[in-house]
Order: structure tokens, then C-alpha cells, then sequence
């Protein structure tokens, strides 16, 4: 006698996650409903990855291949650059001379796992790197230096001469660092090397592992200038990926799919060995903002962080490292923060500044808020779309990408 154990099919698993799926997405579309107006969207065709904000402009990189610069205070797209063959990651400026803040030529990185440099003047494209050997993720102008360092998903961070960023030959290499056994995430520099165009300074790399390192960055002069990164510090306080690292004050300030954002005293200090653990989330951190080390503003004259987690923008009163205090958050986005940045909006009448906020969303939009909206409700805001979020799942929204690439740029935008 035979028996036979009964195992449900696939067309019923299929069912099962097509139901469930169903129910994410219409409580996604409910979300996207309640806030459809919340933080005066800018609609973008594509997912922003990065952005930028100089004046009253914003540069988004974008996963559809391309760079946009609209403009925040109309809301309307003013340029696009192509010459992407995949999603664009991380964006940078580099000024024709150094101190002129004329942000003459923007340089972009990719999937296609090149660098390219473009003239913001006439969205023509300068230049073509061929980088490195898988996705290039992140880019850090070193003006001083005329420097560039870029970070890849082969794991390697690379130096990039960019004392003829006009010229149509690629950029030479002058160097590299290759220890990370995990993709890099974030660069950061410490702010000596403004004053110091032959070093010695200190560069931080971070990685998908938690890996936080420090270098010494000097110049070796021979029959081609080289730089040499000498190593200075590991630092192990993430569990996992860190998404953003930020220095200011003394303080190297870094946010992590660990769901947590830390601050260590840089170099570190006898009475403080240990990095302050600021926030933990219930979800990666994806984005930090930390006014208070803005020289815009001056520094410590504004002392709050925001944080993107999922959905939700947060503000804390981080007057105190060892006791941050939470201000209030918005639920503003249908779908993740990518990005914060700072935006000093001109008045209509040119007789000064606002102060205001820029994020990018995962549902392609960005979304403009006076500071001041953030730290406190405003009249026009609806009370039911404020206060704690309830979290949904992530699903997958249609775009121009294969299955395949839908699939890498959620691993790219949730880490490793």
C-alpha cells in the first residue's frame, strides 16, 4: 500500500504571494493618496539614487539612466544628461578653478561602471572613464587636491587626477586603496584636507560590511604624481552596512542598515573611547542630515539631526550627543528616503535666505520643506498624515529596468 503526502502547488504559492502583494500595494496606494501633497512633490520619471542641491537647483541621479536638474523653486525639470548606460548612483562638482563655487563641471558614476564628467553649462558630455570592474556607487570631490576617490562594488576605492577635468582623455588613475573585502558605501574626508593640497589628511571609507576605515592620505611626487593612503584606523562599531558617514566638530557621524546612527570622537579621545550610539530605528537608516555641522548655517547653530528611515523623515535635538532628544517625524514619502540635503531657499524678493529641506524618495519624487515645517506642524498640514507610520513592505514598482536589474538595484539601495 502506497501513501501519498499532499504538498501545495506552485500556482498556490503563487496565488498566496500574489495576494499578499496586493495588499501591500493598495496600502501603498492609500499612503500615497494621504500624502500626495505633503512636502510640495517634484514628480520625477525616474527613482532618484542621489541628489544634489546648489542655489535653488537640484542634480538627481536616477535610475533610468540619467541626470536631472530641476528646479526647487518652480518644480520643473530644466536639464537632463545621457550618456548612461545604467542607473546612475552618486553624483559630485568640481569647480573650473578651485574656489570659484562656479560648479562648472558635474561628474557622475554608474552601473555601467564608468565616471563621466559633463559641462554644466551646455549638458555636454566632457569626458568617459572606464572606472572600475562592477557598479561604481559613490564619489568625493577633493578640491584642494584637484582629486577625485570613487567607490565601487568591486570593493575598491580609486584616486582620479582632476587637474584637467575639461579634457576629453579619461582621468588618470593616481592610486588606490584595496583592503575592503565588501563593496564600498560611503566616503568621507576629514575637513584638514581643505588646507592641505599635499596632506597629510584623513579619508574614511566605509563598506557593506560595517567596515569603517581611517587613512592618511599624502602625496607622493615623482614622474607622475601618486597618492598613497597609509592605514590609520579600523572601526567596528556598525553591525552591518554603513550608508552615509558625515564629519564635523571632531565628531565622524555615520548611518547604518543597522538601523542605528553612532558618533565617534575623531581621533578618538580618552574620555570618550566609545562612539555615541545616537538613534536606533526600527529599520536601515538610509540617510542622516546632521545641521549642525553645516558651515552654511554655521556650525552648531542649528542643532538637529534628520534621519531617513523607510518611509519617515525624523528630527532630534542633538544639542547634546550623550542625550539626543526626539522632536517630532513625518511621514511624507509613500516609499523610502534615498537622500536629505540641505536647501537655503532665496526669497522671492532676493532680500535673504530660508532655510529648507530636500528629499528623494523611492517614489520618485522629491519633496520640499521649510525647515521650520519640520520641527513644528503647520496650518496647511493634515493631522492624519502625521505621527508614527506603519511600516509596509517593499514591492518592486514598474519601471524601464529588466527583472534582473530591478532585482540588483534593491540590493543596491538596501545594501548587501
Amino acid at each position: 500500500m502506497s501513501i501519498s503526502t499532499f504538498a501545495p502547488s506552485d500556482k498556490a504559492g503563487e496565488f498566496l504571494r500574489a495576494e499578499s502583494e496586493l495588499i501591500i500595494e493598495q496600502a501603498r496606494q492609500e499612503k500615497a493618496d494621504r500624502n500626495k501633497n505633503l512636502g510640495d512633490p517634484i514628480a520625477l520619471k525616474g527613482t532618484p539614487i542621489d541628489v544634489r542641491v546648489r542655489g535653488d537647483y537640484a542634480w538627481t541621479a536616477e535610475n533610468g539612466h540619467i541626470i536631472r536638474k530641476s528646479d526647487l523653486k518652480v518644480g520643473e525639470t530644466v536639464q537632463i544628461y545621457q550618456g548612461h548606460a545604467g542607473p546612475v548612483t552618486s553624483i559630485a562638482f568640481c569647480d573650473s578653478t578651485q574656489g570659484s563655487s562656479d560648479a562648472k563641471y558635474l561628474i557622475s558614476c554608474s552601473w555601467d561602471k564608468t565616471i563621466k564628467i559633463w559641462d554644466t553649462d551646455t549638458k555636454a558630455l566632457i569626458s568617459s572613464t572606464p572606472a572600475h570592474s562592477d557598479f561604481v556607487k559613490t564619489l568625493l570631490v577633493l578640491p584642494a587636491q584637484r582629486l577625485l576617490v570613487s567607490g565601487g562594488s568591486d570593493k575598491v576605492v580609486r584616486f582620479w587626477d582632476l587637474s584637467s577635468p575639461h579634457s576629453s582623455e579619461p582621468l588618470t588613475s593616481v592610486g588606490s586603496i584595496l583592503s575592503h573585502t565588501r563593496p564600498i558605501e560611503a566616503l568621507e574626508v576629514h575637513p584638514e584636507a581643505f588646507a592641505s593640497p599635499d596632506g597629510p589628511f584623513i579619508l574614511f571609507t566605509s563598506d557593506t560590511m560595517g567596515v569603517i576605515r581611517a587613512w592618511e592620505m599624502c602625496r607622493i611626487d615623482g614622474g607622475r604624481p601618486t597618492w598613497k593612503a597609509s592605514p590609520k584606523a579600523d572601526l567596528h562599531h556598525h553591525r552591518t552596512g554603513v550608508t552615509q558617514l558625515k564629519f564635523g566638530d571632531g565628531h565622524l557621524w555615520s548611518a547604518s542598515t543597522d538601523e542605528t546612527v553612532q558618533v565617534l570622537p575623531y581621533p578618538p579621545s580618552v574620555s570618550q573611547l566609545r562612539p555615541y550610539q545616537l538613534v536606533t530605528e526600527k529599520r536601515a537608516v538610509k540617510a542622516i542630515l546632521p545641521l549642525s555641522l553645516e558651515r552654511q548655517l554655521g556650525v552648531g547653530s542649528y542643532p538637529y539631526l534628520l534621519t531617513a528611515t523607510e518611509d519617515v523623515i525624523r528630527v532630534y535635538d542633538v544639542s547634546s550627543l550623550s542625550e539626543p532628544e526626539f522632536v517630532r517625524e513625518v511621514e511624507g514619502h509613500w516609499h523610502d528616503v534615498t537622500r536629505l540635503q540641505l536647501w537655503l531657499r532665496t526669497l522671492d524678493d532676493g532680500s535673504g535666505k530660508e532655510v529648507w529641506i530636500v528629499s528623494a524618495g523611492l517614489d520618485k519624487t522629491l519633496r520640499r520643506w521649510p525647515l521650520a515645517d519640520l520641527l513644528q506642524p503647520s496650518a496647511r498640514e493634515k493631522p492624519q498624515s502625521l505621527g508614527t507610520s506603519s511600516s509596509v513592505p517593499s514591492v518592486p514598482k514598474p519601471s524601464a529596468l529588466t527583472e534582473e536589474e530591478e532585482r540588483e538595484l534593491a540590493e543596491l539601495m538596501d545594501e548587501d
